[in-house]
């Protein structure tokens, strides 16, 4: 597996790009923010996503708090690409 490390200044300018690039490798991406800290972005199969949210309901009291909130919100059209 191969690890990238880039600026935060190269994923805002390239996003969508990276992202893709994520999703398609499945190799992960580490985000350098401006106060030293680091982020990582790494991709998830099928599988893997429908257990990490179940895992994050089940033992994440704020995650289940924001899909609640996001349930009782009104909803808007996502714009076409």
């Amino acid at each position: 597996m191969h690890i990238k490390t880039i600026p935060l200044s190269r994923l805002e300018a390239n996003l969508a790009q990276l992202l893709t690039e994520c999703a398609d490798t499945g190799d992960p991406v580490v985000i350098e923010l401006p106060d030293q800290r680091l982020l990582a972005i790494h991709s998830l199969n099928q599988q893997e996503d429908d257990n990490l949210i179940d895992e994050l309901l089940a033992s994440n009291s704020q995650f289940k708090a924001l899909v609640e909130q996001s349930k009782a919100s009104p909803r808007s059209p996502v714009p076409a690409s």
